[in-house]
């Protein structure tokens, strides 16, 4: 009867032992209370913390995240969070302890810490610590090879560093990760690193290294203007203007918005074949398109002034400022295409007629990522660091908003204005 009693009691006595460290793990001692600490992501605090962090309230959600970490400090994610938002803030030094000290926490499962390297890697990369950054997301990738974030931070960072062929093989990676719905966006990507990697020959002066990547380029993504810019200047380069004018063409058909890119490429290329009035055809077919197109007007107006037809160009350039009056390039070529003709009052008060409510703005272009502004056309967001986001921010003339405003808004307006 003994041996099953000294049974008994071994196994009443490693019954209670695991119920005290079960209490203990999940209990802890408080400002002389005890606290539940499974409740701690149920606590008024974290959900506060949460609000606020929606609301981009980023002081708030730090004050709320840290009462709830009072609560339950070895919360992995609260801790995670907190670190991300002094980073955001721009305490970069705090955030990287933070992450570090997660780092010893131990028992961290393989997702906690690929995490947190993740998290501690975006701490480097705003602190500016680019190597430290890079090793920190590729030992986020030897625990995890598909880890898509680390990826995109990874690629991103190599791009900055212009490292095009490294991140060209990143983001090979990561096209090899996404689904179909992505696959565009990443071929997209592909194109353009290509055609960077071919700018990259081009300055070395290895124009067959530079010409196969542009057509790369150009294969992957139809829409990749730079790369037929660049490899029509290798066929300059090369005194084939014929290939050159044909590659710019092409491109015209392909993207026409960003035909003026290549406007002065092609003037000086029809002008070396002998057809320099293919270049006046041209912006009169892109104008015939485009009815609203200011751009074709106003090349073909300098195109025009430089032969000495001035006043077919003051009425194209009449016509680009009707079109869009905010451009300043327009403004300028006006004026010094009124200062070749002494000022005639007639053109000077049409030009005042027409610009009275006008804007002056020097053609900015904005990112539909992240609204950064750029004077230039650019094809990599230095803000952001998506590939062509930006577009020309144009402001519609108040004449246009009312013959486009439906009848019904119209009558709105009136009785608004105490019309009837």
């Amino acid at each position: 009867m003994q041996p099953y009693l000294l049974l008994l009691g071994v196994l009443i006595a490693l019954l209670v032992g695991l119920a005290a460290g079960k209490a203990w793990e999940r209990y802890k001692l408080v400002e002389g209370r005890w606290i539940d600490r499974r409740r701690g992501r149920q606590a008024p605090h974290f959900i506060l913390g949460l609000n606020y962090l929606v609301a981009n309230q980023v002081d708030e959600a730090i004050e709320e995240l840290e009462k709830a970490l009072k609560i339950d400090p070895g919360a992995l994610e609260v801790k995670l969070v907190l670190g991300n938002l002094y980073r955001e803030k721009g305490q970069v030094g705090r955030a990287i302890q933070e992450h570090q000290v997660l780092l010893q926490k131990p028992r961290l499962n393989r997702i906690e810490h690929a995490n947190v390297l993740l998290c501690l890697g975006l701490d480097y990369r705003r602190g500016g610590f680019i190597d430290r950054a890079a090793a920190a997301f590729a030992e986020v990738l030897k625990l995890d090879p598909e880890h898509e974030a680390a990826l995109v931070n990874l690629e991103k960072l190599q791009e900055e560093q212009h490292q095009w062929q490294e991140a060209y093989v990143t983001r090979q990676r990561l096209a090899s990760l996404v689904g179909a719905p992505d696959q565009p966006r990443s071929q997209a990507i592909l194109a353009f690193l290509e055609h960077e990697l071919g700018l990259q020959a081009l300055k070395q002066g290895q124009l067959d290294e530079a010409v196969l990547r542009f057509n790369s380029a150009i294969e992957q993504g139809r829409t990749v203007v730079p790369a037929y810019l660049h490899l029509g200047d290798v066929h300059m380069l090369r005194h084939d203007p014929n290939a050159a004018i044909k590659v710019w063409e092409t491109m015209i058909g392909v993207a026409p918005d960003r035909a003026y890119l290549a406007f002065d490429r092609l003037e000086r290329a029809y002008v070396t074949v002998g057809g320099g009035d293919r270049f006046a055809a041209l912006c009169r077919r892109l104008i015939s398109e485009t009815p609203r197109e200011w751009r074709a007007r106003a090349a073909l107006a300098a195109h025009l002034t430089s032969r000495g037809q001035t006043e077919p160009a003051i009425e194209l350039l009449f016509e680009a400022l009707e079109h869009n009056p905010h451009a300043l390039a327009i403004h300028q070529a006006l004026w010094n295409t009124l200062s070749t003709l002494d000022l005639p009052r007639t053109l000077v008060a049409r030009y005042i007629s027409i610009t009275r409510q006008s804007v002056f703005y020097l053609d900015p272009h904005v990112c539909t990522r992240c609204r950064y502004r750029s004077t230039e056309l650019l094809w990599q967001c230095p803000h952001c660091h998506e590939w062509n986001t930006f577009i020309e921010e144009r402001i519609t003339p108040a004449s246009d908003i009312e013959a486009e405003m439906p009848t019904t808004m119209s009558l709105a307006a009136g009785s608004e204005n105490g019309t009837s």
